[in-house]
């Protein structure tokens, strides 16, 4: 055998194993490659999912306002002169039921008590009234109120919807008159509403704003914990001649 034949025959075998190492790095590379795009797309599919859930559910999830309604009354409220405050939130009692040195009395004859008449929007998600924040101001005074779940009623009153005891109510809270609930989805320890069911949110405007007087201009909010928010604004009428009002 020449030498050059040898010689060739050495070199092809050489060739042939560097190219196999080449190989097998080329495809434990690929091989690396790939689980990781994998790893990726499922994260990324998982992401997706996630945020296509939630803007769903922001899209479709919401409160809507259906009708506000309030009722004039004659209320006689104490104040406090240097503050502009409600007594029975701030001040100090003589032991007679009086503020010392500070009370003045009005008899106010304004809108005071006011329900807000909400549902869920079509394709809503179930909306927890627990979580639920009301906004309301007229311009001078902003309050944002939150569920008191002492003040809840399964029924209105046999003397009306004024006649229901849900209008105990500070600054803060809002109390609830269930209207409408096929599926028993709502109670005072769990107000959850879900499709077709209607429900009032009770506020003591005393409490806010000494109550409503007349031409005074209001907006506000229903804030459900996810998705679109109930809106509302009116004027009040230029006179009260009537002891219910349809605000809204």
């Amino acid at each position: 055998m020449k030498i050059c034949e040898i010689l060739k025959r050495k070199d092809i075998g050489s060739m042939g194993i560097g190219a196999m190492i080449v190989f097998i790095a080329m495809v434990l590379v690929a091989g690396i490659a790939a689980s990781v795009l994998v790893q990726t797309a499922n994260r990324l599919e998982t992401q997706a999912m996630a945020t296509g859930s939630q803007t769903t559910a922001e899209v479709s999830t919401g409160l809507r306002v259906i009708d506000i309604e309030g009722l004039k009354a004659l209320v006689n409220i104490a104040y406090n002169r240097s503050t502009g405050l409600i007594w029975n939130y701030a001040g100090r009692d003589d032991g007679n039921g009086a503020e010392v040195g500070l009370q003045g009395w009005h008899n106010y004859t304004r809108i005071h008590n006011m329900t807000i008449t909400v549902g869920p929007r079509a394709g809503s998600r179930d909306v927890d009234l627990a979580q639920v924040v009301v906004e309301i101001s007229n311009s001078t005074t902003k309050c944002l109120l939150t569920y008191d779940s002492t003040n809840f009623q399964g029924t209105v009153a046999d003397t009306g919807v004024f006649g229901t005891s849900v209008f105990s109510l500070g600054p803060d809270k809002f109390g609830v008159i269930e209207l409408e609930d096929a599926d028993n989805s709502c109670s005072g320890t769990t107000p959850v509403i879900n499709r077709g069911d209607k429900v009032m949110l009770s506020i003591n405007l005393s409490a806010c704003f000494f109550g409503l007087a007349e031409r005074t201009d209001i907006w506000g909010m229903v804030i459900p914990e996810e998705g679109a928010p109930g809106i509302f604004a009116f004027r009040t009428p230029a006179s009260y001649t009537d002891t219910v009002y349809d605000l809204y």
